[in-house]
Parts: C-alpha cells; sequence; structure tokens
C-alpha cells in the first residue's frame, strides 16, 4: 500500500511488492463521537487543499470580511477587483469574523471590551448581509467543539469559556479557566479530546478536557534568552537583539504541526513560537520568528506556517513598524522566508485564500488590510477601517470549521 494511510493499531514500516520499503504507515485516530473522521493522521491539514471546497460554500460570494475594532464595522473586499464594496455597522468593539461550524454563517465577534453589551452579528455567506445580532456576553473569540455540538465563546474579560448553542448562542454550560488571564485562542487535538487556549497575560497554556469539561492543567512558558529589540523586526541582523528582561510571554495564536505532535504558539514578546508536546504538556523548543509574533495559518498543502509579525511588543503599536511574515517548514522545523511590507506595516491576523495563493492579513496599526503573493512575498495593500484585526477570507475548502479566522478540518 504505497503512499497511503492504513488503520493500523500502531505504526510500522512495511515493504511493497517488490520488496522495497513502503512509506510509513500511520495509525488511524479514534475521534470523538459526532466528529468528522480524520482522513490523513500524517497530515491534519489533507482536508484544506483548494480542491476540497464544501458543497455548501460553492454558492458563496468570493470576500474578505475584515472586522474594524475602532470604528465597529466590517469592511468586505472583493479580492478579485481589490477593492472594499461593502461595509455595515455591527456591535461595539469587533474583534474577529468567525466561520461557524456547518460553514453556513460568519459570527462577527463584538465583545465590547470593559462594558457589558458585548454580541454576535451573524454574516450570510451567500449575500454578504449581515442579520440582527445576538447579545452574548464577552465574546472576544469563538471556537467550535470538534462534533458541531457547542460553540465556545471565549469571554477573556472573565476568565471563561462558555458553551453554547451553535445557532441561536443559548447558553449551555460554562468552564471556569481561572488561571487563564486574558483566555485568548486555541487549537484543538487532532482526535477532538481536548483543546489548548493561551493565556495572554500569564505567559502560559491551559488545556482543556473537552469531555470531562475541565481544566486539565496549565503550562508556563518558557522565555527565550534574548529577543528583538523594539524597531527591529529581523531576527538575525547583528545589533538586532537584545537580552530579554521579559519575566512571561505574551501568548497568542496556536496552530497545530500536520501529524499533531507538536503545537506551535506565537508570542509576541518572545518574537517567535513556542513548540510545545500538547499531549505531554511540555515544551519542547523555541523559534525565533520577528518582532511581535502574532498570528499563524498554514499553507493549504499542510508544508508551511505562515507567521504573521506585528512589529511591535506593544498591544497598541505605532503605524508603519517593522512587522513581517515569516514561514516556516514544518517538515524542518527551520525559517525559509521572510516577507516584509515596504515602507513598515502591522501584519496581523487573517488567512489564506482558497487557491492558496494569497495570504491575507489585517494591517493592526495602519488601518489596511495586507495581500501577500505565497510564492513572491509581494505586497499589496487595500485601505480599510479603523484597526482592523481578525479578518477571514471566504470560503476556504474544508468539511467543518473549528472556528477563529478559519481553522478549518
Amino acid at each position: 500500500m504505497r503512499g497511503k494511510v492504513a488503520p493500523l493499531s500502531a505504526s510500522r514500516a512495511g515493504v511493497d511488492a517488490k520488496g522495497k520499503p513502503d512509506a510509513v504507515l500511520v495509525p488511524a485516530v479514534k475521534a470523538v463521537p459526532g466528529m468528522p473522521p480524520v482522513v490523513d493522521p500524517s497530515n491534519v491539514y489533507s482536508e484544506i487543499g483548494p480542491t476540497h471546497l464544501s458543497p455548501a460554500v460553492r454558492g458563496d460570494l468570493q470576500r474578505v470580511y475584515v472586522p474594524n475594532l475602532r470604528t465597529n464595522d466590517v469592511s468586505v473586499i472583493d479580492p478579485v477587483a481589490m477593492k472594499v464594496v461593502d461595509r455595515f455597522k455591527v456591535g461595539y468593539g469587533p474583534q474577529h469574523v468567525i466561520p461557524g461550524w456547518d460553514l453556513r454563517t460568519l459570527w462577527v465577534a463584538n465583545n465590547a471590551e470593559r462594558r457589558n453589551d458585548g454580541s454576535l452579528t451573524p454574516i450570510d455567506p451567500a449575500t454578504g448581509k449581515p442579520g440582527p445580532s445576538v447579545p452574548v456576553d464577552d465574546p472576544y473569540n469563538m471556537y467550535f467543539t470538534p462534533d458541531g455540538k457547542s460553540a465556545i465563546v471565549v469571554a477573556e474579560a472573565r476568565h471563561r469559556l462558555d458553551f453554547r448553542d451553535p445557532h441561536t448562542m443559548a447558553m449551555q454550560y460554562a468552564i471556569d479557566v481561572p488561571q487563564c488571564g486574558g483566555i485568548n485562542h486555541a487549537e484543538f487535538s487532532m482526535d477532538g479530546r481536548y483543546a489548548l487556549f493561551t493565556c495572554e497575560f500569564d505567559g502560559s497554556l491551559a488545556k482543556i478536557d473537552l469531555a470531562e469539561r475541565k481544566v486539565l492543567g496549565y503550562l508556563k512558558l518558557n522565555m527565550p534568552s534574548t529577543r528583538l529589540k523594539e524597531g527591529n523586526g529581523t531576527p538575525g541582523i547583528p545589533g538586532a537583539d537584545e537580552v530579554c528582561s521579559s519575566k512571561k510571554g505574551m501568548p497568542q495564536d496556536v496552530r497545530m504541526s500536520p501529524d499533531g505532535k507538536r503545537y506551535y504558539i506565537a508570542d509576541m514578546e518572545a518574537d517567535g513560537v513556542h513548540v510545545v508536546d500538547g499531549d505531554a504538556m511540555r515544551q519542547i523548543g523555541f523559534i525565533p520568528a520577528g518582532l511581535g509574533t502574532h498570528g499563524l495559518y498554514p499553507s493549504r498543502d499542510g508544508k508551511f506556517l505562515y507567521i504573521a509579525n506585528r512589529g511591535t511588543h506593544r498591544i497598541h503599536g505605532k503605524r508603519k513598524g517593522p512587522g513581517s511574515v515569516a514561514v516556516l517548514d514544518f517538515a524542518t522545523g527551520q525559517i525559509v522566508k521572510r516577507w516584509t511590507v515596504p515602507g513598515g506595516g502591522s501584519p496581523d491576523m487573517g488567512n489564506v485564500s482558497a487557491d492558496g495563493k494569497w495570504l491575507w492579513l489585517s494591517g493592526r496599526f495602519d488601518d489596511v488590510v495586507y495581500r501577500f503573493d505565497t510564492t513572491s512575498g509581494e505586497v499589496r495593500q487595500i485601505a480599510v477601517g479603523g484597526e482592523p484585526h481578525g479578518l477571514t477570507v471566504w470560503p476556504q475548502p474544508g468539511r467543518y470549521s473549528l472556528g477563529h479566522t478559519g481553522n478549518l478540518r
């Protein structure tokens, strides 16, 4: 069975009909009930390739939806025309645009920071138009359980995960995560049994048992001995580094290696990605990436991880900073490309186009959106509203959404 995955009880190497070494066969994954099966255990991203558009999305408009935090609205970009074609008001403080588990609704998370009128605004991806907002407490971000039974509203200010009906957003139950200050972004294990959430203000991770509905533990992330000086965006340049005086990190996005064995955690204070064994809950490495490492996006073939570096350690940075994108080769663990923004910028959050040719990222401090060519790194910009944040590109390939700006599988 050359190049295919077999449902074995353990990994092994075999031989083909001619006695030559066969590919390593990977054991099947026993997923939680209700979760779509893992097609290729060696590549969790196997179903997000360009040819894997779900029939559910084939009538949807090709658009980029950009939540503008400071102007409380969403800019809608036609990626072919490369211009804003619509803009509509939503709730207060929109942070992310989040595809629903069934791919039929895009949710704008309006977390109303320091207020009590948070909400979720649904967008119909077939028309690109919003519907009435649903009152929801503190929705900084949102994910979905792998079986699709619950939306997980990340109530950052409450140190809490609120599990809600994925359509009506009625409350089902909550999990308190008291030692996770600034609970933020998440990634789910390949079998769907647990999730790792970043704790932005505690410099740590929280591991959540989704079946038992409890916190399994926390992991404090180790800081590197050096990091980049403010104003210097690229590692390895003489004089760019300084002694890292920060005692704790500021972890942001988190994504899994294709084989599910490692988790990469972006850290704005550490200027790189921590590498963590999620099963054992221990840190096993660190990779410098760029100043203010923030967002993580796998390529459509699952070979590379695009790392957005915001260009500052500060939560509120200046315009035209030394922001960049680093490209990590999953197989080697090495940074193989670096792309800068001509004239400076602040690449933040977004996703990859369905065909894999473009990486779309918000320019958090520059009120623009960037489109990076994933082959050459060439950048084009489009002006949007005030302080764009977690944009999503739609449609995207995949069978179901785990949330955020389009963590599909």
